[in-house]
């Protein structure tokens, strides 16, 4: 896993260089951990988007250059729907509401008839943005999440819980001015463990109120929580209060699954391939911006 210098976010370019180094020796060992041989595979799978776009591109060069020479189908996969199909395989959750939360999706959505709805979403930042940007701030490396978190855990024993703006629009979160706030705290001398847990638990709770109103909405009785920052043992913990007291049934992802992997590509792969949504690998295509409800669900091609 490409991993930033500390006190810096991910460079694409750089990013992209460690995925094309890698590639190689990380496809050798899921093979032979697998005990299976490339040629008795049925089909390739690879993140189309949304992403990075020079990462996106190596995943893509890789997956069509193993395609084309084993002569397997090719299936693009958005990202997005690779963290909730992993999600909904380890829960056992079938239609559950969503809520995908990673550094590049904070958002709430069900499947419907014609595809993905979402319910509510960020508007500015997404909560992994907020924790990584926060993290940088104090000099950590990207992703910062789990670095925050115990910074969090630290302030929370002293209860240096200090006030925040909390904004909730509807279904929707707004973070910006979360982070500017946190910023102007740390500069005039409150610790970065106050800060971390004043953050976690006001970011948490504006998440967590607009989870439980789109709960309500969509009348559902079941919460999938899966994404890089579901690994956040107190935002389960706040989400578990709020489905206890509705009566709804939560599932959080595995800690190991909830950052990006291959699994999760896998997963969604496997639904679409069963569909027949696959390509000749000459198509494989990538795309930068590829929002869940733009998703064509009778098509591998993205629409919007």
């Amino acid at each position: 896993m490409y991993k930033a210098p500390e006190g810096s976010g991910i460079h694409p370019r750089e990013a992209s260089r460690h995925h094309s180094q890698v590639s190689g020796d990380v496809i050798e060992k899921a093979i032979r951990e697998a005990g299976v041989a490339i040629g008795d595979l049925d089909f390739v799978a690879y993140s189309a988007g949304p992403g990075l776009g020079p990462c996106l591109r190596i995943g893509a060069v890789v997956a069509r250059s193993l395609a084309s020479y084993y002569n397997k189908p090719l299936v693009p996969v958005n990202h997005a729907i690779g963290h909730i199909e992993l999600g909904k395989r380890l829960t056992g959750l079938e239609d559950p509401m969503v809520l995908l939360i990673s550094g590049g999706h904070t958002a709430l959505a069900g499947l419907q008839k014609e595809g993905w709805r979402i319910f509510g979403e960020t508007l500015d930042l997404t909560l992994g943005q907020l924790l990584d940007q926060l993290g940088r701030y104090f000099g950590l490396s990207s992703p910062a999440g789990p670095a925050i978190e115990k910074l969090a855990a630290t302030g929370r024993e002293t209860g240096q819980l200090i006030s925040l703006p909390y904004v909730v629009k509807g279904n929707d979160v707004s973070y910006s001015g979360l982070l500017s706030a946190a910023k102007e705290l740390h500069s005039r001398g409150s610790s970065r463990e106050a800060v971390s847990y004043s953050v976690q638990e006001y970011a948490f709770a504006m998440l967590t109120e607009a989870t439980e109103r789109a709960l309500a909405f969509a009348d559902n009785q079941s919460l999938l929580v899966t994404g890089g920052v579901a690994a956040n043992q107190r935002l389960a913990a706040m989400l578990n209060e709020m489905c206890a007291e509705r009566g709804v049934k939560l599932g959080v992802i595995a800690k190991q699954f909830a950052g990006d992997c291959g699994s999760q590509i896998g997963a969604a792969g496997l639904d679409l391939f069963h569909r027949g949504l696959k390509v000749e690998p000459i198509y494989g295509f990538i795309k930068q911006s590829w929002r869940l409800d733009r998703v064509n669900l009778g098509s591998v091609s993205p629409s919007g």
